[in-house]
Formats: C-alpha cells, sequence, structure tokens
C-alpha cells in the first residue's frame, strides 16, 4: 500500500505520521485489496470554519473511498475519519462477498 500524507497550513511530524498509519493500518488488515492512500490534514483559520480537518482518499481495486472529518483538536479529527473509512471499507467488503455468493456457477460441458 502507498500511503501519502500532506499537510495544508500545518507541518507534519513525525508523531502524526505514525498516528494516521497506525490507524489505517487497522483498515488495511481488514481489506488487503487497498492500491493507494492519500491523507490530507489542513488547518482552517476562518471565523465560521475555526478547526482541524482530516480527509482521506482510499484507493481499493475497482473503487474509490472517502471520508473527511472536522474537530477542535487534530486526533479526535483523525479518529473520526478513520472510523468513517472502515465503516466504508466494511461495506464494500460484505458487498463484494454478497456477489461472490451470488454468482451464478457454470454448468459442466458434456
Amino acid at each position: 500500500m502507498k500511503l501519502t500524507i500532506s499537510g495544508h497550513h500545518i507541518e507534519v511530524t513525525d508523531a502524526l505520521k505514525s498516528y494516521v498509519t497506525g490507524k489505517l493500518d487497522k483498515i488495511v488488515n481488514h481489506f488487503d485489496d487497498v492500491v493507494d492512500t492519500k491523507v490530507t490534514l489542513s488547518v482552517e483559520k476562518h471565523k465560521e470554519k475555526d478547526g482541524k480537518h482530516a480527509e482521506c482518499t482510499l484507493h481499493l481495486k475497482g473503487t474509490d473511498l472517502f471520508a473527511e472529518s472536522s474537530n477542535v483538536d487534530l486526533y479526535v479529527a483523525i479518529d473520526e475519519m478513520t472510523s468513517k473509512l472502515e465503516r466504508q471499507v466494511m461495506r464494500h467488503k460484505e458487498k463484494m462477498q454478497d456477489h461472490a455468493k451470488d454468482a451464478p456457477k457454470r454448468a459442466p460441458v458434456l
């Protein structure tokens, strides 16, 4: 899995990188077909959008998943974002397994 962590108006420290990597590793354990992951951490300093923002795009074989979250604390925003992604991955995995069960079997050639 290729992981890209970038920051917008924030310096991505080693502690943030290891925290995000640890959270995303749990998601990869659920589903092995993750091709690429892009995480963007940002700080908004506008009056109406004051807080930290975390967003992630997960490229899977056949689809892309996206989740974002905002909070005053960046670590809480990362937690919320990864929990959203985990739910999406589990739902995608269930759909893949359901379609595999419904696939018609070929009749043997005589």
